[in-house]
């Protein structure tokens, strides 16, 4: 599973496009790390305001229960792994039958430790 934000920007030639169009020029080149943070944060943005606003509307008219819009929302949104679960699937990935006890250690001592 991915670390990453599941929305991303579009792609840098776009982005170059547009602030070509912005500086009226042809923009070209690599995007910077800001222009692509702000890009990115601008993407995720407006993704979650769209979010909201299809689950005020379903809301709105009734037509789902309001659980259901916290269900949609973890859908499209899902929080990433913790690192207890990214050691768990790691651990699973690595299974050795033949070191069963230390793999069986290892499993009880990470669902311990708090998400």
């Amino acid at each position: 599973m991915t670390q990453q934000h599941p929305i991303t920007p579009p792609p840098s030639e776009l982005v170059l496009q547009w602030i070509g169009e912005f500086f009226g020029c042809t923009a070209g080149g690599e995007l910077s790390d800001s222009e692509r943070f702000l890009t990115t944060r601008a993407a995720q943005w407006g993704a979650d305001q769209e979010l909201e606003a299809c689950c005020d509307w379903f809301k709105a008219k009734h037509w789902i229960e309001p659980e259901f819009t916290d269900e949609l929302r973890a859908a499209r949104r899902p929080k990433p792994p913790s690192l207890k679960e990214q050691a768990l699937e790691a651990m699973h990935r690595n299974w050795n039958p033949h070191n069963n006890d230390d793999f069986d250690t290892i499993r009880r001592a990470l669902e311990q430790l708090d998400d």
